[in-house]
């Protein structure tokens, strides 16, 4: 089991330095990768939380931290594709997956916000076909050194492309959501799932749709790594709750250490801690207490 930590760059911090200083420490701590999320506008249930506080760019956050940190990976969670030109976006990634030495994870989805969608002029409805062809788009771009595409949404030729990111063939692709469409997804393009928080059950029986999707494509998934952000709350008591019903992390010590395992027996390879605060403070030290309870046990 690796753990890695959300990036509050959706919390409306107006100090940029203190959202940074979450990642640097969870390095210094020892988490293995730090995620950062996306969304244009201050739009429905983020305008609620935020109203018109900032909502720091994912990239732009990655790419400060990358020079910054050595080791840690670093992740979206999760970038949605048709918010961006499939040529753009491989061309930011792969600069920032050299500049990182190869340490790029694209959490990547479809999102589910039809007011930011009206606002950048592309059809809600077909967003999940849009995905679909900026993936393949964007794979030929990093792997051909003469790429050509051409689809219903994007084409081009007679062009080179470069940089090429340093991992090959390209930086790992987890596909989110739990929609059919998007386990179909995983099936057939990604190396990973990256569910929003879901409790045990629900993340096997997301495994197994996912195994079954891919096997009729002619697919082998036989391990299907998910990665999963994740909110701990230490101070609440477990209660009578079945771990097939319980989509979070409760409590400290021994019952945190069981909850863990159940996650790793569903398939769940990364835990992605998500604070959801907008006090630094109240971060660092709840990633500082999570150390202490499972890094030495595990």
């Amino acid at each position: 089991m690796r753990f890695g930590v959300c990036v509050p760059n959706n919390w409306g911090i107006y100090d940029f330095h203190g959202v940074i200083s979450v990642g640097t420490r969870a390095e210094e701590l020892g988490f293995d990768s730090v995620w950062t999320r996306e969304h244009l506008f201050n739009v429905g249930y983020i305008s609620q939380r935020l109203g018109n506080k900032p909502y720091y760019e994912p990239l732009t956050v990655l790419a400060y931290l990358s020079a910054l940190t050595t080791k840690v990976r670093l992740g979206t969670s999760v970038l949605v594709l048709p918010y961006h030109d499939p040529v753009r976006l491989a061309k930011v990634v792969a600069t920032l997956d050299v500049a990182s030495g190869g340490r790029i994870t694209l959490g990547l989805g479809v999102g589910s916000m039809p007011e930011e969608y009206e606002a950048l002029g592309v059809a809600f409805h077909e967003r999940g076909a849009i995905a679909n062809e900026m993936l393949e788009a964007m794979r030929v771009l990093w792997v051909d050194q003469d790429p050509v595409f051409d689809g219903k949404y994007y084409s081009f030729e007679n062009a080179k492309f470069s940089p090429k990111p340093i991992q090959k063939p390209y930086p790992r692709l987890e596909i989110g959501g739990s929609s059919p469409a998007a386990l179909r997804r995983v099936a057939r393009i990604g190396a990973g799932w990256h569910p929003t928080a879901s409790s045990p059950g629900l993340i096997q029986k997301g495994v197994e749709k996912i195994q079954a999707n891919a096997l009729s494509m002619g697919r082998a998934m036989d391990n299907i790594e998910v990665s999963m952000p994740i909110n701990w709350r230490p101070d609440e008591d477990i209660g009578e709750s079945s771990s097939g019903e319980r989509p979070g992390l409760v409590g400290r010590s021994r019952e945190l250490l069981v909850q863990i395992r159940e996650y790793e027996l569903a398939g769940v390879g990364t835990i992605i801690l998500d604070f959801a605060s907008d006090d630094v403070g109240f971060t660092l030290s709840a990633m500082e207490e999570f150390v202490k309870e499972v890094f030495a046990e595990l």
